[in-house]
């Protein structure tokens, strides 16, 4: 099976089965990318400008909760796929749900069709991208020395989809350049080319997978046993009713409303971790070098969590400050307040083969703890200098430059490379035995637990907050960022001999 997998060189010198799932992603990222660049703005427009006419701040907020839920449900689309469906099933399935809850946003039923969507994709992503990702490993055999750049080039097909979709899809919502709206958004036929990009994206998996993917990805790694599978039951069921009886306290009480909800969901995206790290701290099947390295993670968690509630930002807090306060032309070329989200995949693109070629070089170059301090202090940087456009020309002077966006974006990317590929790295390697699929569900829960912070603190950015805003923020970043600096060694000791 090796030989053949080694010898398949039919997508630039990678496996044929790599242009499946390189396409599939690609798809999935620009409908998800390009329903995040105009979502907002869909929720708190007028209704007579085509929107739902939320309050501004609880539409931040739940675009913030909505990104945190993402990530949360990954954990659980990954248990799904080794346990019950196999990896292509649960793929194709999440697929699917990503697709109906597109549409179910590009159809004018207001309210009810959003939370709908909201629920369909977040459950829809879940299943998707863990094991999307997972299925490029399988590719490859363990001596084969592409996977690599395989994996280079199934992200870079990621951000491909994201860069392209803020572009496309306000396009298709502003009338594909013919004034077809006469001069008003409509957001449902922007939201109908994210579940055709999506659709696209099905249709090549379906035909390519039968070809190119391995038969061993329709079963699960390990799947469940009947006697394992009635705990599963039994606590999900406690699970569903604990929640349902939260909820009818809050109906009860007059008090089970949006806002109290996503505070709700903060809550859990922040006690699941710790419950996590207590879990493996208390654990008889970790040992005590293990114990030590689990308690490394610790701060680097706590810093994956504070750079992730800022550059997860770019869909909320910049997206505002791009619409209110931004000049949106350069000379005779205008765009929409959405183009800007195409900043965060682009920097990426541009930044990771200067990244991958630094580490390739640099002898002696700071540890992953050190590579975290600087990261924070980046993202730090990148808010603190959004806070300069107010300082220099004050929040009343109207609209400043788009430059501004354009150097947060940048300064937050330089921090992405210091933090997002180090941490994937470093969690798997300080992963215990015993945990290493749920140390890796903790990186992706940081993003989570993130977001989910963001839903609280975003209430209080406005136009005439943003400089305080902005500077806050900013400087806990920058602070702990130093103060992680003094713990370096610390930290790297504790990780007992993992670099």
């Amino acid at each position: 099976m090796s030989k053949e997998r080694n010898v398949d060189t039919a997508f630039f010198g990678q496996p044929r089965g790599l242009s499946t799932l390189f396409f599939t992603e690609m798809w999935e990222r620009f409908s998800y990318y390009g329903m995040r660049a105009i979502l907002l703005f869909y929720m708190y427009y007028a209704v007579t400008k085509g929107g739902l006419g939320m309050n501004q701040t609880t539409a931040a907020s739940i675009m913030s909760i909505y990104g945190s839920l993402v990530y949360l449900s990954g954990v659980v689309g990954g248990w799904l796929s080794d346990r019950v469906w196999g990896s292509r099933r649960t793929v194709f399935i999440g697929g699917v749900l990503i697709m109906f809850g597109h549409i179910a946003l590009s159809l004018p039923f207001g309210v009810s069709a959003l939370y709908v969507s909201i629920a369909l994709i977040v459950v829809g992503t879940g299943l998707l991208k863990p094991n999307v990702s997972e299925m490029v490993g399988g590719l490859y055999s363990p001596e084969d020395q592409r996977r690599d750049s395989g994996f280079s080039m199934f992200v870079f097909g990621i951000n491909l989809g994201a860069a392209v979709a803020p572009w496309a899809v306000p396009w298709a919502a502003n009338g594909f350049g013919l004034n077809l709206f006469h001069g008003e958004m409509n957001f449902h036929a922007g939201f109908s080319l994210a579940a055709i990009g999506m659709f696209f994206g099905l249709v090549q998996y379906v035909i390519g997978g039968r070809k190119y993917l391995s038969k061993d990805s329709l079963y699960p790694e390990d799947p469940i046993e009947k006697d394992e599978l009635r705990p599963v039951i039994i606590w999900s069921i406690v699970g569903v009713v604990a929640v349902a009886i939260i909820l009818a306290l809050l109906a009860a009480m007059g008090q089970l409303n949006i806002t109290n909800i996503i505070t709700l969901i903060t809550i859990i995206a922040i006690a699941l971790p710790i419950w996590y790290f207590v879990m493996m701290l208390n654990s008889k099947k970790v040992t005590k070098t293990e114990k030590s390295r689990v308690v490394a993670y610790i701060p680097l968690f706590i810093a994956a969590v504070i750079f992730w509630a800022i550059e997860e930002s770019g869909s909320v807090v910049l997206a505002l400050f791009a619409e209110q306060r931004t000049v949106l032309h350069i000379g005779s070329w205008h765009f929409a307040a959405a183009n800007f989200q195409t900043l965060n995949p682009l920097f990426i693109m541009i930044l990771t083969p200067v990244f991958v070629s630094l580490w390739d070089h640099w002898k002696n170059q700071p540890s992953a703890p050190g590579k975290f301090a600087a990261g924070l202090v980046f993202a730090g940087l990148s808010y603190a200098f959004m806070a300069l456009p107010a300082l220099i020309h004050g929040t009343t002077a109207g609209r400043v430059s788009p430059f501004w966006l354009v150097g947060s974006w940048f300064i937050v990317e330089i921090g992405e490379m210091l933090i997002s590929p180090i941490g994937l790295a470093v969690t798997t390697r300080l992963a215990p035995n015993a945990f290493k699929s749920q140390m890796m569900s903790m990186w992706f829960l940081a993003d989570a637990a993130g977001q989910a912070v963001n839903a609280q603190i975003v209430k209080y950015y406005s136009s005439s907050t943003e400089v305080p805003y902005f500077l806050t923020i900013g400087l806990v970043s920058i602070v702990f960022g130093i103060i992680l600096m003094f713990f370096v060694k610390k930290i790297h000791g504790l990780m007992g001999g993992v670099d």
